[in-house]
């Protein structure tokens, strides 16, 4: 397969609806791939943090998110780009259903609108356990919703038997004409298991590469591989947007970022931006370390499951005292979501038991009695090191748990245009806030990070 174009060829994996089995269908596709020794590039459409985990596991390649209400267009087409280089294949999973985007009366940020930006076709994945005749229908709704967006075959997940994906098969291509390029049983066992913000993270199951081998056979044995790479198409280069420095900078600044069990929902590409702009990343966890990384003049906690993780959160107190002693030299500490659990006083878990956290902001977060929040959301910065005041940036929420006491506007991190309000504490060099941010959203945020990070003072720890 060539790849003189910069990126091998691509498709994207989309679905009817949420809960379809993309995850499960595109990481079998990739694993299989990958086995035949193909170079599998995988992305997620939107803001998800965990599916992608999974995606990547599958490729053997960290996966990128695309989304296209967060980032503008061109940055979206040059990350995508970007990523491609060196790939044999390229394959995007879609978000919900395949026109499910930000809002019911367009289709901005869905898998429709990237298909359509990126030019790559779509294989559809659709849920035949209920359903004959009536799928082709749906087929066909699919095909011919926007004649923009390219629906070039199928895939029948939880079937019944080979009768059934027979009977299935021949509705939708007497109704469509596009070809089924397989089956897959809902016998198959290779779906992961879920829990409140979705699948369990590939951080938490360590790498099954038993499932992982399953998912390739099930693909490979069930599915067209050849046809699929036949109708995916030649990926394009992008020209680049000044997301990223012509230059390496001269001097590093070395940046310490939360990666275990506990805190993982950090995009690649925002990493990725901070080292072109000069950051040498230093991982540590809050679950294990006693310590930050010695000279860290700036510290990042992402998202992540802390509640899980709360019991073990709590009793490592070398950390918090070595989080204090940071924030005290005036260290830029920047938590999102579960990084603002942490960075709290205490976290009360679905139990309603208090597990004292980090204590670096005078809040605390519960998981007792809550339901879940989600969206995208436009935000005005009261000043982070991301941003300064007054300035806007596009991010998202998703998460269970709240604050106890709503966030007071003097020390808010950010102010929510829709619904308005303010969001997120700062104190100090210190903001935790449920805003999920990607880098790639501003051309400015990791530069304005970098800088932060230069104007801090070193420690030991």
């Amino acid at each position: 397969m060539s790849t003189s174009r910069g990126g091998g060829r691509g498709l994207i994996v989309a679905g009817t609806h949420s809960g379809v089995g993309k995850t499960t269908i595109t990481s079998a596709i990739a694993a299989a791939l990958a086995a035949r020794g193909l170079v599998v590039q995988p992305y997620k459409a939107g803001p998800d943090y965990i599916d992608p985990g999974h995606l990547g596991r599958a490729a053997g390649r960290d996966a990128r998110n695309l989304d296209t209400w967060m980032l503008p267009r061109a940055a979206v087409a040059e990350l995508f780009a970007r990523a491609a280089r060196g790939a044999d294949v390229t394959l995007v999973e879609g978000v919900m259903g395949l026109f499910d985007g930000r809002s019911g009366t367009d289709d901005e940020g869905s898998a429709a609108d990237i298909a359509r930006l990126l030019g790559l076709p779509v294989l559809l994945v659709v849920d035949a356990s209920a359903v004959a005749r009536s799928i082709a229908a749906t087929v066909l709704g699919f095909q011919t919703f926007d004649p923009r967006v390219r629906v070039v075959g199928v895939v029948l997940n939880r079937v019944g038997s080979e009768g059934h994906a027979e009977m299935c098969r021949s509705a939708i291509a007497q109704a469509t004409g596009l070809p089924v390029l397989g089956w897959v049983p809902r016998t198959a066992d290779i779906e992961w298991p879920e829990r409140h913000l979705g699948l369990v993270p590939d951080a938490e199951t360590g790498g099954d590469e038993v499932r992982r081998g399953h998912l390739a056979r099930v693909a490979e044995t069930q599915l067209d591989l050849d046809l699929l790479l036949r109708l995916a198409v030649p990926v394009a280069d992008a020209a680049p947007t000044g997301l990223f420095p012509s230059a390496p900078p001269s001097q590093r600044v070395p940046i310490a970022v939360a990666r275990d069990a506990a805190f993982h929902f950090t995009y690649p590409d925002s990493l990725d931006l901070l080292e072109a702009w000069g950051a040498d990343l230093l991982p540590f966890s809050p679950l294990e370390d006693a310590a930050l990384p010695a000279g860290a003049r700036a510290v990042l906690l992402g998202g992540g499951f802390p509640e899980v993780f709360a019991r073990e959160l709590s009793s490592n107190t070398a950390m918090h005292a070595s989080l204090h002693a940071a924030a005290a030299r005036g260290v830029p500490v920047y938590g999102e979501c579960g990084g603002l659990m942490y960075l709290g006083r205490a976290l009360i878990d679905a139990e309603g038991v208090r597990h004292g956290m980090a204590g670096l902001v005078p809040c605390e977060s519960t998981m007792h009695g809550t339901r879940l929040t989600l969206g995208y959301r436009e935000a005005e910065s009261l000043g982070t090191p991301l941003l300064p005041a007054g300035e806007r940036v596009r991010g998202h929420e998703f998460h269970f748990s709240t604050l106890t006491v709503p966030p007071e506007a003097a020390s808010a991190a950010y102010r929510f245009l829709d619904p308005d309000r303010v969001e997120g504490v700062r104190a100090g060099s210190v903001t935790g806030t449920y805003l999920h941010t990607h880098l790639a959203a501003r051309p400015d945020l990791a530069p304005n990070l970098i800088a932060a990070a230069r104007a801090a003072r070193a420690g030991s720890a």
